[in-house]
């Protein structure tokens, strides 16, 4: 049955991120907090106003990639 999900272009489960990496991680522009969007998979800076993308479970936390927050 798994081979017709495929088939029929189901995604994957995607690598959860773990909440526990928030303890260590830190803003890179702001070395404030920073707060999970699982919705978006996001990992979000109010600070600088910035949101990074989490891709395959991997925190992305390059200014470059990060999504810009609107007011």
């Amino acid at each position: 049955m798994s081979g017709e999900r495929e088939a029929q272009g189901a995604e994957p489960p995607r690598p959860a991120f773990d909440p526990r990496m928030l303890e260590v991680l830190v803003c890179p522009v702001t070395r404030g907090p920073l707060s999970w969007d699982p919705e978006r998979q996001e990992l979000v800076s109010k600070g600088a106003r910035l949101a990074f993308p989490v891709r395959e479970g991997i925190p992305i936390m390059l200014v470059d990639e990060a999504r810009r927050l609107d007011d």
